[in-house]
C-alpha cells in the first residue's frame, strides 16, 4: 500500500516551498573532476576510477556500505585500492596510498585526494542562502564520502538541517532519506524540491512527489531555481568564482 502511495505521488500546485540540495557535485565541482585526479595521478584513463563503482562489485559494495555508514574510510579505501590496482593503478612513486598497507608517511589516502578535488561552488553555495534568506526551509540531503568530507565547512550556515547518509544508516536514491529530509523541515514532500546531479536520486524523490532539477552547471540551476521558487534571484555564476576544498 505504501509503494502504491508512493509511486502515485505528484508535486503540489504552485511554486516549491522548500529546498532539499545534494552537496557533493552541486554545491562542489563535479565529481567526475574530482575522481579524473585520481586517474590521472594513478596513471588510469580518465573515466576508470569512477566507473569502477558500477563495473566492479568490491568496489561497488564498499561504497554502499561506506555511505551507509557500515564500513569506515580505512575499510572503504582498502576495497577501493584493490579494485584500483585490479584496474591497472600503480601506487609506486604516486602521492597517495592505496588503503591496504595502510597510511604511509608523506601520502595521502584515496579519500583525501578526492575531498581536495571537490572545490567550493561558491555561486550555488550563494544561491542556496539567498533562497533560504527569502524564507525557504533548505535541507542538506547528501551521501557521505569520507569522515572529512564537510570540514571546514558550516552546515548550519549552508542549511536548517543536514541530513547525512552515514549519520541516518541511508542514501539515496532511497525514499527513506527524503522522507527524513521532508520531517525534519516540518513540510510535505510534495511541496519540497530536489536539487541533485545524478537522475537517479532526482527518481528516487519523485517517488514521493518531490519535483527536481538535474544540476548540470550554476547558471541553469539558479535560472530553473528562480522559476519553480517564483523568486528574483540576484546570485550569478559570474559574481562567485570556486573555491578549493583542501583543508575542508
Amino acid at each position: 500500500m505504501v509503494g502504491a502511495m508512493d509511486i502515485e505521488a505528484h508535486p503540489a500546485p504552485g511554486p516549491a516551498r522548500a529546498l532539499l540540495v545534494d552537496f557533493g557535485g552541486v554545491l562542489t565541482a563535479p565529481l567526475g573532476q574530482a575522481f579524473g585526479r585520481l586517474d590521472a595521478e594513478l596513471g588510469l584513463a580518465r573515466g576508470t576510477a569512477l566507473s569502477l563503482f558500477g563495473t566492479h562489485e568490491g568496489a561497488r559494495r564498499a561504497l554502499s556500505e561506506h555511505e551507509k555508514g557500515q564500513l569506515d574510510d580505512a575499510g572503504f579505501e582498502a576495497a577501493f585500492g584493490a579494485a584500483l590496482a585490479e584496474a591497472g593503478a600503480s601506487f609506486d612513486g604516486a602521492s597517495v596510498h592505496g588503503g591496504a598497507a595502510g597510511d604511509r608517511a608523506g601520502e595521502r589516502g584515496l579519500l583525501e585526494l578526492l575531498n581536495e578535488g571537490l572545490e567550493i561552488d561558491e555561486a550555488m553555495v550563494a544561491v542556496v542562502a539567498e533562497i533560504r534568506g527569502a524564507g525557504v526551509p533548505v535541507a542538506l540531503v547528501s551521501n557521505a564520502l569520507g569522515s572529512t568530507l564537510y570540514d571546514g565547512i558550516d552546515l548550519a550556515e549552508i542549511a536548517d538541517s543536514a541530513v547525512i547518509s552515514a549519520e541516518i544508516g541511508v542514501r539515496k536514491p532511497s525514499r527513506q532519506i527524503y522522507r527524513v529530509a521532508c520531517e525534519r523541515l516540518g513540510i510535505a514532500p510534495e511541496v519540497a524540491l530536489m536539487v541533485d546531479d545524478l537522475q537517479q536520486n532526482l527518481d528516487g524523490a519523485a517517488r514521493i512527489g518531490i519535483r527536481g532539477i538535474l544540476h548540470t552547471d550554476a547558471a541553469a540551476t539558479i535560472d530553473e531555481l528562480s522559476r519553480a521558487f517564483e523568486i528574483e534571484l540576484s546570485t550569478t555564476p559570474v559574481e562567485h568564482a570556486s573555491t578549493s576544498h583542501e583543508g575542508r
